[in-house]
């Protein structure tokens, strides 16, 4: 029986991932499929999630340590901005809390000076970003998260982050228009993800 002719491989294609697969018919002819996978990027798998940081992190100058937690994890940052939240955007962002005694001070926590508003964007990236900031009350957060390693407080925890879909979709709208989040290609994503993960 005749051995196969040798394989001979293309030169290099550009810098584009090569999905190579060797198939072997019947008749012993080696077949080479090479699909470019580049820009298979299921944006479907992708969410953004509001995160905010309170005037806790600002007053004690923790912005670039925690901004840097969220992009160690591999999380890209979609948009961010600085900004002082008026008394009516915080009634409707905790209206939820609005029959709790503690209401009003939330409230005034939450301007005693400027926040700063991030969206960050990734596979699961509302579930990502809650484990990253850990239990609500900083005193029960385990050592590791935002609040166990910076809050001792349920108040005063550095972060407020979304805490589903549909939550994040109401909150981003609620701190961003259109024009200041953006959409832009990262060159490390097959460093952070399986390319059938995303």
């Amino acid at each position: 029986m005749n051995s196969p002719p040798p394989l001979l491989l293309p030169p290099p294609i550009s810098k584009s991932l090569l999905n190579i697969i060797l198939q072997i018919n019947l008749s012993g002819i080696i077949i080479l499929s090479l699909t470019d996978t580049s820009n298979l990027i299921n944006i479907n798998r992708m969410e953004k999630t509001l995160v905010i940081l309170k005037p806790c992190t600002i007053q004690r100058g923790l912005i670039g340590e925690i901004i840097s937690r969220f992009e160690r994890k591999g999380l890209k940052l979609a948009g961010m901005k600085m900004a002082w939240l008026t008394d009516e955007i915080l009634s409707e962002h905790y209206a939820h809390l609005k029959e709790k005694p503690f209401f009003q001070r939330i409230k005034d926590a939450m301007s005693v000076c400027p926040v700063i508003v991030c969206c960050w964007e990734g596979v699961d990236a509302i579930h990502v970003v809650r484990q990253l900031a850990g239990a609500t009350n900083g005193r029960n957060a385990q050592p590791g998260t935002i609040r166990g390693d910076y809050s001792m407080s349920v108040q005063e925890n550095i972060v407020h982050a979304s805490d589903s879909p549909e939550t994040a979709i109401t909150e981003l709208k609620r701190f961003f228009s259109d024009d200041e989040l953006f959409d832009y290609k990262m060159n490390n994503l097959l460093a952070i993800y399986a390319n059938d993960e995303f």
